[in-house]
């Protein structure tokens, strides 16, 4: 199975320029991080080339993180400031080469209908779609559950398989599904039912532990039979390990072992 780090959540005992090394030195041949806009996006892709590892997957800049925000892409009356952030994801990109980005969702508008949300949504991934389709990467979505962000606009994996099925329907470049296992458990539980169910649109996998979020097999996560189906239904796609280390990265990899 093909393990990426994210970078943002693990090493952090290190600055994250150090962290490329450590995920290398780990064994892992892929890295994955929130947002890389902080960062000259050249530099990162030396360290990247320098230690071997594969940029996998980053998320679009989020808005004001600071303020609360969490994506652009359901806001309307935000549509120009989308199509900005699209725009610096895009330059990132087109030299970090990941196969697939993140778009972030952001907040429910109780201002706004609920009706004329989801068509701003709709239309948003569609535009982030034939976008990044013109650099070779395809779009994910992902539902994020409410003990995590309260008031995330995309929170259930049915709707992300409605909203799925809608813009494939109206965009000549299909998105996909990023299934985070972590959120689904905390969603929904039975994950294995999950990941039958969204099988044809996942596209790329993340786990961590429920529900302190550290390593997978911390917590009340079914860990071994969860893996089972992944390696069964997906042995290709890389399973993102956006977690918190409950102590030193190194000394949390151990699940790992028998399943790199």
């Amino acid at each position: 199975m093909k393990f990426a780090a994210n970078l943002s959540m693990m090493f952090t005992e290190l600055d994250f320029p150090e962290r490329f090394v450590a995920a290398s030195d780990a064994g892992f041949k892929g890295v994955e991080y929130l947002f890389p806009y902080a960062f000259d996006a050249n530099d990162l892709k030396r360290r990247l080339d320098g230690n071997g590892l594969q940029q996998v997957l980053f998320n679009l800049p989020p808005g004001d993180w600071e303020a609360g925000e969490r994506g652009l892409a359901s806001l309307t009356g935000r549509e120009a400031q989308f199509y900005e952030s699209v725009a610096t994801a895009t330059t990132c990109a087109n030299i970090l080469k990941p196969a697939r980005v993140h778009c972030m969702a952001g907040m429910r508008q109780t201002d706004v209908d609920a009706r004329q949300q989801r068509a701003t949504y709709a239309g948003n991934l569609v535009h982030a779609a034939t976008a990044f389709h013109e650099a070779g990467i395809e779009l994910l979505i992902e539902p994020i559950n409410p003990h995590d962000m309260p008031g995330y606009y995309l929170n259930d994996f049915g709707l992300a398989l409605e909203i799925i099925t809608e813009v494939n329907r109206i965009s000549s470049f299909p998105i996909g599904l990023q299934f985070d296992i972590y959120h689904c458990q905390r969603i929904h539980g039975d994950v294995p039912h999950w990941l039958e169910r969204c099988r044809d649109h996942t596209r790329h996998l993340q786990i961590a532990g429920t529900p302190g979020r550290h390593e997978p097999d911390l917590g009340d996560l079914p860990l071994d039979a969860i893996l089972e189906v992944v390696d069964t239904l997906h042995p290709d796609l890389w399973i993102g390990c956006e977690y918190r280390p409950a102590g030193r990265t190194l000394d949390g990899l151990g699940w790992m072992k028998r399943w790199h």
